[in-house]
């Protein structure tokens, strides 16, 4: 039984599924041991290069362990992108499915709305929003999460008038099953694997996201650990320190390769079971 649960799951799945348990357990394990954000006094401290003891990766600006100091950043960045992601989901999942299971006036605003709100660009629209309100982590989390569900919420909509038109919810329309029903019964369950694929897939490019809005300094508050941050100071240091660079866009690059093959993976099992079901 388990050779067989193996051979069924997509090695991209194994790989991304490995390597982001690696990076959370380590991040996880890293602020819970170790005091990860101390700010050395000795100016002595500052730009220590690769290999020093105590700092594999060396120091930045300030004297802090920039392997540390990035841990804390994926930490912050990523608790950002997982709530964003989160925001998406509810909301996309909320108007895909109206838009795809209603009819007549209802339907044609919730699809029209979807419409204008693709042909917005997400990042500008961010950008201002944030200008507005202000830095933060809810800012930022929520500002996010309100401008990037129209995708999720388009891929919701196709699921959902493709599930009902099945016949299982056809046969449940005439036996007086309710519509409310239907949706919590049938298409809200169907979407479960659609769901946490984009999940996944959005998680990269809010993780992406909200590192190009701390970067452009809009994004996190000045002084936390987020990895756009940490990308802002080390550009400075480009030529005497590149590793603080380095260091933290290396973060970035395996957090979205984790999440990207976690989603192709659950896809594409997801497409096996399909095709099994219908052989």
């Amino acid at each position: 039984m388990s050779r067989r649960r193996s051979s069924n799951r997509p090695a991209r799945l194994t790989f991304g599924i490995v390597l982001a348990t690696a990076m959370v357990a380590t991040t996880v394990a890293a602020l819970t041991i170790f005091d990860v954000t101390p700010v050395p006094t000795d100016p002595a401290e500052r730009l220590q290069p690769v290999g020093t003891p105590g700092a594999m990766l060396g120091t930045d600006q300030l004297g802090r362990n920039l392997f540390d100091w990035t841990i804390a950043g994926f930490a912050w960045s990523g608790t950002v992108a997982a709530t964003s992601a989160t925001i998406v989901t509810f909301i996309g999942l909320c108007i895909g499915v109206i838009a795809g299971s209603a009819r007549g006036v209802v339907q044609a605003f919730a699809a029209r709305a979807i419409d204008t709100m693709l042909s917005l660009p997400n990042l500008v629209v961010a950008v201002a929003i944030m200008a507005a309100v202000g830095r933060g982590f809810w800012q930022l989390s929520v500002t996010l999460g309100l401008v990037s569900w129209p995708v999720l919420a388009r891929v919701v909509y196709a699921e959902t008038r493709g599930l009902m038109s099945r016949d299982y919810v056809n046969a449940a329309r005439l036996l007086g099953v309710s519509r409310v029903r239907i949706l919590f019964t049938h298409v809200i369950p169907g979407l479960r694997n659609t769901l946490m694929v984009m999940w996944a897939f959005m998680f990269a490019d809010l993780l992406v996201a909200e590192s190009a809005l701390s970067f452009l300094g809009i994004g996190a508050p000045l002084g936390e650990p987020s990895l756009g941050n940490i990308l802002a100071d080390g550009r400075q240091y480009l030529l005497v320190a590149p590793r603080m660079v380095l260091v933290p866009a290396t973060a970035i690059v395996l957090a979205v390769t984790a999440a990207n093959m976690i989603g192709d993976g659950m896809a594409e099992r997801s497409r096996r079971q399909t095709t099994r079901v219908e052989r």
